[in-house]
């Protein structure tokens, strides 16, 4: 089987409401969709959600680099060899994570599809038996966020998840402890900084008025890259702390790992370049006795069915927040959700149907190479 056709197309997936997190407010969510085609007439699908905050990567830049060099170089491949095609693509270029996650979520769906299985049975099978999700709330006044949580669980959700980190730390604290007394006790909260507490000192001080709350868990309070400070905020308080933005590859990993820096780790395909790599990383937090989510750049239902695919084969992956076709007023995809749980179709490959008129609808710029 080998690659013999690559289209690319740069989509803007309109959003039911403006996306507000630390440093960007997002009115559409831009994205590029992959299709890969066969000399045996199956066609794979991947997607790529970049972020210049977080993977570097530009929206129009990632079209380029993908268009000029990744996907000239893996035309004539088999998917089958992903460790190949992914030193291909390191070799062409450095970092780029997203624009390689397009290629290998393509190439794992075209995987499936040939030995007719879902991608959870090609990385280590239906390790658990559901999959749910979070509410996820943008930053917002405190008594707006604590009313959309009242909503969020009269609607069925068994978990919330909390954007703040703009503005000063204390107007964080403060929308935290409203929504802890809108929804009693019991509900699972996560809180997401988005890098958004300026120093280690000022995360503690927060942190310190948060212990009381029963929250799950903060997520990357400061810049990305600060591993000592993670370790410093974890070592001088209770509630435990998970790292994003600072886990982008293997290296980081291990180097939180030594550090001691994070209690869970928080995978995205889109920084660490798919699910090749979002696999190994899993199971080197295992080893480390570590549990991990799997988290979301805002993907469709491609990119998010691939993040589940994952978290399906993993025991020591305990939550996920792919959430992405949940806030979209338009979508591709027929990933299914129903509050809590997202369930996977079991069909070869990712699972996921896309409706290619709507596809074109949604594309704004468009280019295809053939072999």
């Amino acid at each position: 089987m080998k690659i013999t056709k690559a289209s690319l197309h740069a989509v803007r997936f309109p959003l039911n409401e403006p996306f507000i997190i630390s440093y960007a407010t997002y009115p559409d969510m831009p994205a590029l969709i992959l299709v890969l085609e066969t000399d045996n007439g199956l066609v794979g699908y991947g997607e790529a959600v970049p972020d210049e905050h977080v993977t570097g990567e530009y929206f129009t830049a990632a079209f380029e680099v993908l268009k000029e060099l990744f996907l000239p170089a893996i035309i004539g491949m088999n998917p089958f060899d992903i460790e190949s095609i992914h030193s291909k693509m390191n070799a062409l270029m450095a970092r780029n994570p997203a624009a390689k996650a397009a290629v290998d979520i393509a190439c794992y769906d075209l995987m499936g599809k040939a030995a007719s299985q879902p991608v959870y049975n090609l990385i280590g099978g239906q390790a658990t038996e559901h999959l749910d999700y979070p509410k996820v709330l943008s930053i917002e006044a405190p008594e707006i966020m604590a009313e959309k949580a009242k909503k969020a669980v009269e609607m069925g959700y068994a978990s919330l998840k909390l954007k703040v980190g703009k503005g000063q730390a204390q107007e964080d604290v403060d929308r935290i402890l409203a929504v802890r007394e809108a929804v009693g006790q019991d509900m699972p909260i996560r809180v997401d900084v988005n890098q958004g507490w300026m120093s280690s000192g000022i995360a503690v001080a927060a942190i310190k008025q948060l212990e009381g709350a029963n929250i799950a868990w903060i997520e990357q309070p400061i810049r990305m890259g600060d591993i000592r400070g993670l370790a410093e905020i974890r070592s001088k308080t209770a509630v435990p702390i998970m790292a994003d933005e600072s886990l982008q590859s293997m290296e980081d990993l291990l180097e939180i790992i030594r550090l001691q820096a994070a209690d869970v780790i928080n995978i995205k395909l889109m920084k660490c370049a798919g699910i090749f790599h979002a696999a190994q990383m899993a199971k080197t937090a295992e080893a480390a006795g570590m549990k991990c989510q799997i988290g979301s750049m805002v993907e469709s239902s491609v990119g998010s069915a691939a993040g589940y695919h994952v978290a399906m084969s993993r025991i020591n992956i305990e939550s996920t927040e792919l959430t992405g076709p949940l806030l979209f007023s338009e979508e591709i995809g027929d990933l299914t959700y129903k509050h809590p749980y997202v369930f996977l179709s079991g069909k070869p490959g990712l699972g996921v149907e896309v409706d290619p008129v709507q596809l074109e609808k949604l594309t704004v710029k468009k280019w295809t190479i053939e072999k």
